[in-house]
């Protein structure tokens, strides 16, 4: 084993590895005390985007982007059961965010959202430190946004990541969409944003 093999831990691995840590700081049902030496909230979500995001490009560029548009030898669509296609980006992590959400100890939750949604109903279920976060990430290039916020009786840490078109394959279902409120995202463009959201100690 070299040693960038060493230091470089597999995606699965990573997301076993965040997953036990979670509860450290209070996030599921699992509970430890305040001394616990757990990992702060905005780290955890930090290295958790970091593993989502990887695993999203590669799937964009090495999968779709060149399975679609490179080779052309299948399509990608939102039907893709119907149409024997790849799913879209945007459908392989939802997902995945509905996985973890099948798991009560998970301890945390994750969302693709955007100011723009192609469905729209979408965008009357967001919060308000979603929206702020949102509209954050548009304004500032670059920058994460992070609150805190109270839902139900429980009291959430919430992280907001930009979400980038990284490949033509992200822009080309947006843009084509009858139902998107926007048809002119260019590669490179924040189109929404990675919304991150753990339970905080009571």
């Amino acid at each position: 084993m070299t040693r960038r093999e060493r230091r470089s831990p597999s995606m699965p691995l990573m997301m076993m590895m965040l997953a036990a840590a979670a509860p450290m700081f209070g996030c599921g049902a699992r509970k430890t005390s305040e001394g616990a030496g757990g990992i702060a909230p905005r780290q955890f979500t930090d290295a958790l985007h970091k593993v989502l995001s990887a695993d999203r490009t590669i799937y964009t560029k090495k999968v779709v982007q060149r399975l679609t548009q490179d080779d052309k030898v299948i399509a990608a669509s939102e039907r893709f059961h119907d149409e024997k296609a790849l799913p879209l980006p945007a459908q392989m992590f939802r997902m995945g965010a509905e996985l973890v959400s099948e798991d009560p100890d998970a301890g945390f939750s994750y969302s693709l959202q955007s100011l723009w949604p192609i469905n729209r109903s979408n965008a009357a279920h967001q919060t308000e430190v979603e929206k702020k976060g949102l509209q954050h990430v548009l304004d500032h290039k670059g920058e994460s946004f992070y609150g805190e916020e109270t839902l139900g009786r429980r009291r959430y840490f919430t992280a907001v990541y930009p979400d980038v078109a990284v490949a033509e394959a992200c822009i080309a279902c947006h843009n084509a969409h009858k139902d998107s409120p926007r048809h002119d995202f260019k590669v490179g463009d924040v189109m929404g944003g990675v919304v991150i959201r753990v339970a905080l100690k009571e």
